[in-house]
């Protein structure tokens, strides 16, 4: 059986929000498909690049680490995958050490234990978590415990159809024959794109954020974490190449409004050729004239508006000031 947990603590106090997000992969592989001897993911009928929303979460997660930060989602230090079970009991062992206190509670975790992991793990707090219980009865079904993270995204895609390709790559290694002499190559195949706007739509639950804790200061956390943490995870071989170009959060007065997928209001329009032919930032332009009449629908329920644009991105039909809304540049980098 799966229950919702509810740590007693109530900080949290952000509104209802949508998150819009742009970013760039140009000759890179942006979300590997494993079934697909690991292309990159598509949908095939528009012709568009796919990228799941774990994927823009581990670079959030790895932003945190590499700013000391401890994280639920994480790998062991020889660089092995560690299970939720055993991630969890990780952690039961820490928060005794730390606290000198022990997590469990007969059969139950205590709250105690539930509120100092929302408390130390900002991706709990932002995108939550799943914790299985193993029953140590023999026979019997363990159970979970859920905290349901107040900010989600929907898949990410590319805004327009795109060209990808394959080039045959070669790998030689030394001492791979008999005796442990000589060389020994290999062959593959490097599946990539050739240049893709990526879009997200993300949203902020206020009643989720109040279970977990969730803060104001998380969520400009986050923000820097799809900004700089693109930048930072984008630097394996298949990863390089990618760059963040806008950044929109809305903050609504109240309930959500059926303001809908803020990527259904804009269009790219390249400067000449195709829209396949695209091959930099350079080539198009990104009209939001569909989108700002969506704000301009909903103005009078916007509470303010954050918002950042790469210098090198022309964006055509956006203009936020005439809302009459508050709006806050983001200043970055």
């Amino acid at each position: 059986m799966t229950s919702e947990w509810i740590p007693a603590s109530e900080e949290g106090k952000v509104a209802n929000g949508e998150i819009l997000y742009l970013y760039e992969a140009k000759d890179t592989n942006p979300n590997g498909d494993p079934d697909s001897e690991n292309r990159p993911r598509m949908d095939h009928v528009a012709g568009r690049i796919l990228v799941s929303d774990v994927r823009l979460k581990r670079y959030v997660r790895e932003y945190l680490l590499n700013r000391g930060e401890d994280v639920w989602v994480r790998l062991k230090e020889d660089g092995s995958r560690l299970d939720a079970d055993g991630r969890r009991k990780e952690l039961e062992g820490l928060y005794q050490q730390e606290t000198k206190r022990d997590a469990w509670k007969g059969k139950e975790l205590t709250q105690e234990f539930l509120d100092w992991l929302t408390w130390r793990l900002r991706d709990i707090r932002l995108f939550g978590a799943v914790l299985p219980i193993k029953s140590e009865e023999e026979g019997a079904k363990g159970g979970t415990g859920q905290f349901v993270g107040p900010v989600q995204f929907d898949w990410g895609y590319s805004l327009h159809p795109v060209e990808v390709y394959s080039s045959r790559i070669s790998s030689v290694f030394a001492g791979r024959t008999e005796g442990g002499k000589g060389q020994h190559g290999t062959f593959g195949l490097d599946h990539r794109v050739r240049y893709a706007l990526i879009g997200f739509w993300g949203r902020i639950s206020r009643h989720r954020a109040k279970p977990v804790g969730l803060t104001e200061e998380d969520l400009e956390v986050l923000e820097r974490g799809l900004l700089e943490g693109l930048l930072e995870g984008a630097t394996t071989r298949s990863k390089v190449g990618q760059t963040p170009r806008l950044y929109l959060r809305l903050d609504w007065k109240g309930g959500f409004k059926p303001l809908g997928d803020p990527r259904d209001g804009l269009r790219v329009q390249p400067k000449q050729g195709s829209l396949e032919a695209i091959r930099q930032v350079g080539d198009y332009r990104l009209d939001a004239t569909r989108l700002q009449r969506a704000l301009e629908r909903y103005k009078d329920h916007i509470a303010r508006i954050r918002y950042w644009a790469h210098e090198d991105l022309e964006v055509e039909g956006l203009d936020l000031p005439r809302l009459g809304v508050p709006v806050e540049p983001l200043v970055w980098p």
